[in-house]
């Protein structure tokens, strides 16, 4: 064995190999994390389907809660000025 072959062998790539795994195993353990959320959520919806309520309304009050007061008046105000536009109103 040449001298300095154990370095080699945990060396710097061996070190970034394993903080690459690290980070895959992360980003796979969120991604599982995020698809038992999103699943939980379309249950949510069912759940209030089932109870009578508009989803397509509950979806739009969900956006609209996330946007701040100043993006939702003037994302009502567009939707209003495009209604007018198309003699919606």
């Amino acid at each position: 064995m040449r001298p300095g072959a154990d370095e080699e062998a945990s060396g710097p790539q061996t070190v970034a190999a394993g903080q690459l795994r690290s980070f895959i195993e992360r980003i796979e353990r969120v991604q599982e994390d995020i698809d038992a959320l999103s699943d939980d959520r379309k249950e949510i919806y069912a759940e209030a389907k089932a109870t009578g309520f508009d989803t397509k309304a509950i979806r739009a009050l969900v956006k609209m809660r996330k946007m701040d007061q100043a993006e939702r008046q003037e994302a009502e105000a567009i939707l209003d000025l495009y209604k007018h536009a198309l003699g919606m109103e």
